[in-house]
């Protein structure tokens, strides 16, 4: 059987696809998404979980969602990390290497601590402190580990590093989530008492974040960190204040430079609204059809959690395969047309194997479109004096369609229906797509690419 030049191209396209997730640089970022991965239950659903065990009330418990705080202004402390070096561990390792040690100690330090705040014993006000701090340290991490997983990626392996990132960000969550409540029951079946099995879950917790610091050691610092060691060495003696001020403006200064700037603002809130709209009334449509808790649990979590993944390095595969811009129409249009999958299942009404399918291609499609998206931000900062400032600026400002635009779905799916509100969803992404063909028409796409040639 003879092979065609066109299989030849094709296959060694796929393997060419394929090996850049197991390229050094990629698995080091795949390594630092379970250590980002890891805290955040610590201080949420887990804690939330181990307060009402031990009988803290309701209101209380409501109270402790204002924790979660730290990952939603990390903007405002980026640029210390952009401007300032942690004294010796950045002499040691480098300049992003030793924030990421300092986060990581700092991670095991306030777990440890959080591991020791009793919550049937102690003021609630005390554990919030320490849990307070664990979200601290966890999303000053997410900072550094943006910028450096940036900074050590060619724009060819964004979304591949990106995917494998989110893949082990999931596992990290699930290793502090069940499989710290299945070591608290293991504890507990070895005649623990409680305060003592959750103290020693929360310690083994605290152990896996050694991956992480082993992580960091064997990572080698990204190239354009050589710019900005010779930018902070002729500033060494300003006052720091002043340093951090002055990334903090030099970040926004340089950003709004560049050309159609509000139109590059607007389509980073508007190309994900699509999804943001419809997921925010996904739980109250899948009760409204008469599906059970487990079916919920089952359906919903367990097949999104695989389907997600699975669009996350699809995702990776079509970045790798078409330019930036064709790979963001392909994200922006399969996750408007999956929320036909929802306007179906609520024509045909309870049906399990609907759901499914539903569900899955919604998460699947919101996968390829995450990483895609995720990667065109990233080519946006490519500036190594800025990296960290100016992409928690653009995730905060993506954030903005889920957290304020989304704001009014109950509204618009109690007047029209559900049937026709996901279908509402899918032209959501309408505004974003017209965004993407103008800036695409304006040449905005080729800018990344010269400004990364810039950088280096």
């Amino acid at each position: 059987m003879t092979t065609t030049p066109e299989a030849t191209t094709a296959h060694r396209s796929f393997a060419e696809a394929l090996a850049v997730y197991f390229k050094p640089r990629v698995l080091i970022v795949l390594f630092l998404g379970f250590s980002a991965g890891l805290p955040l239950a610590l201080s949420a659903s887990t804690l939330r979980f181990w307060m009402r065990r031990s009988g803290v009330e309701l209101e209380i418990i409501g109270l402790f969602a204002l924790v979660q705080t730290p990952y939603t202004i990390k903007f405002l402390w980026a640029p210390v990390v952009d401007a300032l070096d942690v004294p010796v561990l950045s002499a040691w390792l480098g300049r992003r290497r030793g924030w990421l040690l300092l986060t990581q100690l700092a991670l095991i330090g306030t777990i440890i601590l959080l591991a020791f705040c009793n919550p049937a014993a102690l003021p609630w006000y005390v554990v919030f402190g320490a849990a307070l701090l664990v979200a601290t340290a966890s999303a000053t991490q997410d900072i550094v580990i943006d910028a450096f997983r940036i900074e050590s990626l060619d724009e060819s392996e964004q979304a591949a590093g990106m995917a494998s990132y989110v893949a082990a960000y999931r596992v990290g969550t699930l290793v502090s989530t069940a499989g710290a409540l299945f070591l608290v029951g293991g504890l507990e079946g070895m005649s623990f008492p409680r305060p003592v099995a959750w103290a020693l879950a929360y310690a083994a917790m605290a152990a896996f974040v050694i991956i992480g610091v082993l992580t960091t050691f064997a990572a080698t610092e990204p190239n354009t960190s050589a710019v900005a060691n010779a930018e902070h060495a002729g500033h060494a003696r300003e006052n720091p204040l002043r340093r951090v001020i002055a990334a903090a403006i030099g970040a926004a200064v340089d950003f709004l430079k560049r050309d159609s700037v509000v139109a590059v603002l607007a389509f980073v809130v508007l190309f994900k609204f699509t999804d943001a709209l419809a997921g925010i009334m996904t739980e109250s449509f899948v009760v409204d059809l008469g599906f059970s808790d487990e079916e919920y649990a089952t359906i919903v979590k367990s097949v999104g959690l695989g389907a997600t993944l699975a669009g996350g390095f699809a995702g990776g595969f079509v970045a790798r395969a078409y330019p930036l811009s064709t790979s963001l129409w392909i994200g922006g249009i399969l996750q408007a047309v999956a929320n036909f999958g929802f306007s179906a299942l609520a024509m045909i009404g309870y049906n399990t194997w609907m759901l499914g399918f539903a569900n899955f291609m919604e998460n699947f499609t919101s996968g390829i479109g995450t990483v895609i998206f995720v990667a065109y931000l990233s080519s946006l900062c490519r500036n190594p004096l800025h990296t960290a400032t100016q992409y928690a600026l653009l995730t905060a400002l993506s954030a903005f369609g889920r957290t304020y635009l989304s704001a009014g779905a109950g509204y618009i799916a109690a007047a029209t229906g559900w049937a026709a509100f996901f279908a509402i969803c899918a032209a959501a992404a309408i505004p974003g797509l017209i965004l993407l063909a103008w800036l695409q028409q304006r040449g905005h796409f080729k800018e990344p690419a010269r400004a990364a040639q810039s950088a280096a």
